[in-house]
């Protein structure tokens, strides 16, 4: 490499370098109260997804909501102003104990798990979880759903209470789909805070809210262990607007005000602190289990979309306008857009018209998608067998479907084998994306053993470590095949 190509090549590195060393840098926590008054501004987490009535956009783009109400009111009173960050619900805590913003507000359930994690503040809200069945079921009690499915959202109370109930829990990300689901019938029941109950469920065709409390718990601000000062001043701003009747305004005009504000506020996160958990045998069977679920989508789905690819790619190259056309929109269509649409279009979309599970609903949407993907590569190994073998079949009395089966498509599959390899690599990446419909697969099980274990990074190493225990063989048999079914083993001249 010439000298003056050399020098411009180390400049760029050390320039990445030095980019690299600059963004990397540990964040100086506590003394959080200082400087929200130094820069009069107080940063809160939540996830605009939470909806009405905790916080969303409306008409104008204005960001409103009770919690908004709430934030804006606790800033007042601390003389700063407040501003909504947005961030996936799940990870609010870790990122808050990571430092990216200052309190967490978006109906953050006191537990003793979160008491044992961050600080707590003195509630603004007490909730109950409310118990949803389908219209016309016999269940009255969450006692008499031991053995059924009960759906909620992940890292909540209402979730601590189902492990323990003796019943089979399904874990949704969105509060409207979780109640379309019930009304389908895909689960038994439903436990939610009353206040996405309200909203979301009792008033859903073919849903039940049934009248007594399973249990009550109150939403809290969430504030690091490196800021008792702040968790003071907040108490002291919620308790001067409990004091005032600013709290109770607010929640009227969010129509959240009941009985229960008034009652004894339960004490959910005063319980004994929970035992400490460690990764373990109990967290290795459960990646190990999650492992398979991954491994038996990949190979089902790919069962579905080679030969769906196969005819696909003889369409395109043999079938003329109109099915070649046919051919080429359909690989256009589930190319272009992308798999998690598709899922949700498959799973949640198709539902109120045919009900599948979301298992088949996963296999079924990887397969058609990568089946588009496999036309191609099969189009393109085709395109690839020299004309003469096609005319040399005619020449021997082969009709074009013999030729097909016995010369053409033989061959092609030998050419596409190691990218076959590849697609498959990747097909098993891609169904992490199955656990938007409830499917607990690898990445799935790496979320919940996070909050469990308080932690990402060895949840993380260890998803990771299961992914490549996967797609390394797979990806050494895909060399293989390219190195043993090359036609010239000779490296290209350069």
């Amino acid at each position: 490499m010439p000298t003056g190509r050399r020098a411009l090549l180390a400049l760029a590195l050390a320039l990445l370098g030095a980019v690299l060393v600059a963004g990397c840098h540990r964040r100086e926590l506590g003394g959080t109260l200082a400087k929200i008054q130094k820069r009069g501004e107080i940063t809160w987490g939540a996830d605009r997804q939470g909806g009405e009535p905790y916080l969303w956009l409306d008409d104008s783009g204005a960001l409103v909501g009770f919690e908004v109400d709430v934030m804006d009111a606790v800033a007042r009173r601390l003389g700063v102003k407040a501003r909504m960050t947005h961030y996936n619900w799940v990870n609010l805590v870790p990122l808050l104990k990571r430092g990216d913003f200052d309190v967490v507000c978006n109906g953050l359930e006191a537990t003793p798990d979160r008491a044992a994690s961050i600080l707590l503040s003195r509630p603004y809200f007490v909730y109950a979880e409310t118990l949803a069945v389908r219209t016309g079921a016999p269940y009255k009690t969450l006692a008499e759903l031991k053995g059924k499915k009960v759906a909620t959202l992940d890292q909540t109370y209402a979730l601590d209470l189902l492990k323990g109930a003796g019943v089979e829990i399904a874990l949704y990300e969105d509060n409207q789909v979780i109640y379309d689901d019930l009304a389908l019938g895909r689960v038994d029941a439903v436990l939610l805070d009353n206040v996405i109950a309200d909203r979301y469920g009792c008033n859903h065709a073919g849903v039940t809210c049934l009248p007594d409390d399973v249990a009550r718990g109150t939403y809290v601000i969430g504030i690091r262990k490196e800021d008792p000062e702040l968790k003071t001043a907040i108490d002291a701003a919620l308790a001067a607007m409990t004091a005032d009747g600013e709290l109770e305004r607010i929640l009227r005009k969010a129509r959240l005000w009941d009985h229960r504000q008034t009652e004894p506020v339960p004490d959910v996160a005063g319980g004994p602190p929970p035992p400490k958990r460690y990764f373990g045998v109990v967290q290795l069977r459960r990646f190990a289990a999650a492992a398979l679920v991954t491994l038996g989508l990949s190979v089902a789905a790919f069962l579905l979309a080679v030969p769906l690819g196969l005819v696909l790619a003889i369409g395109r190259v043999y079938g003329g306008r109109w099915l070649g056309a046919v051919a080429r929109v359909y690989i256009e269509l589930w190319r272009g857009t992308p798999v998690l649409l598709q899922l949700y279009l498959v799973y949640f979309g198709l539902g109120p018209y045919y009900a599948i599970g979301p298992v088949t609903a996963a296999i079924l949407t990887l397969g058609l998608n990568y089946a588009a993907y496999e036309a191609e590569v099969y189009r393109g190994a085709i395109l690839a067998i020299p004309r003469g073998q096609a005319e040399a079949a005619k020449a021997l009395g082969l009709s074009p479907v013999q030729s097909l089966r016995h010369v053409i498509v033989p061959q092609a599959l030998r050419l596409a084998l190691p990218p076959m390899t590849n697609d498959f690599v990747s097909l098993l990446k891609d169904s992490s994306l199955v656990s938007v419909i409830t499917v607990i697969e690898l990445t799935k099980q790496m979320t919940i053993s996070s909050a469990e274990l308080q932690g990402w990074l060895i949840p993380g190493l260890a998803c990771a470590g299961m992914y490549l225990a996967l797609s390394v063989p797979l990806s050494e048999l895909a060399r293989r095949l390219e190195r043993r079914l090359a036609r010239d083993q000779r490296a290209h001249a350069l």
